[in-house]
């Protein structure tokens, strides 16, 4: 019989830890089924963040580095370095890479460091309670902005591809969604996408992929990812911010 679903070799058999209705099992299936379509799992080496994904080391099944809070981008630039022919990722959510890490990806994407970088956003600190996160919209409440996010207190949400996009260095740059099938396929199709970036010795490549969090939403999961549509969406919109290789004709 035809084999037409099965689990990517790039992951392993651990059972994931993720709440109900939370997309990142999603997107590790998506950067699994990206390392074994590119036949590149024996030369890939993971560097997992500080948050929800802090054991991604324990579900990729490739050779896998915990980075301290933040320095993901850091890491994995050192360890690129040290071995150029490996293929090196970050898996990394918003609080990871857009609050205590903002100089370590600011800077690694300037320096066009030929890696690949998922970004996960969820608009919220999801591993500790549910704090507003520097993604977190504006009049969305949170265990720290429990009246809703406000300019006035905080500042508006960061968009990183958009803040990225300005600097020389990036080769690629775009933002998916997980909020329905369709953009999940869109998504596996930019993730594999920005691994072929670093293959071809292109340089930063990171997608962006807007999530949910259900649990510190306060929402089911069905409605969660309507209210990712509804709200994440228009702030944060899809697409490609930069492609070196469009300009090539590739």
């Amino acid at each position: 019989m035809k084999t037409v679903f099965q689990k990517p070799e790039a992951l392993t058999d651990m059972p994931m830890h993720y709440c109900p209705g939370c997309t990142h099992g999603i997107i590790h299936r998506l950067v699994g089924e990206a390392i074994d379509s590119l036949a590149i799992r024996e030369q890939t080496i993971g560097v997992a963040s500080v948050g929800c994904s802090v054991f991604a080391y324990d579900y990729f099944n490739c050779d896998m580095q915990q980075a301290a809070h933040g320095r993901a981008p850091a890491v994995a630039t050192g360890i690129k370095r040290v071995l150029p022919e490996s293929m090196v990722f970050t898996y990394q959510g918003d609080g990871d890479l857009a609050s205590i890490g903002m100089a370590e990806i600011v800077h690694a994407a300037a320096r066009g460091e030929n890696i690949t970088v998922v970004f996960v956003n969820n608009a919220i600190y999801g591993m500790t309670s549910g704090q507003m996160a520097p993604t977190s919209l504006l009049g969305q409440k949170t265990a720290t902005s429990p009246r809703g996010r406000t300019v006035e207190e905080m500042g508006y949400p960061i968009k990183m591809c958009e803040l990225l996009a300005t600097l020389e260095g990036p080769a690629y740059l775009a933002r998916v969604s997980t909020h329905d099938s369709r953009h999940v396929l869109q998504a596996g199709k930019a993730i594999k996408k920005a691994f072929e970036i670093q293959q071809q010795k292109k340089g930063f490549a990171m997608v962006e992929v807007l999530s949910t969090c259900s649990v510190n939403w306060g929402m089911t999961p069905v409605k969660a990812l309507g209210w990712l549509e509804e709200n994440m969406i228009p702030y944060y919109p899809l697409g490609v911010y930069r492609d070196v290789t469009a300009k090539e004709g590739n």
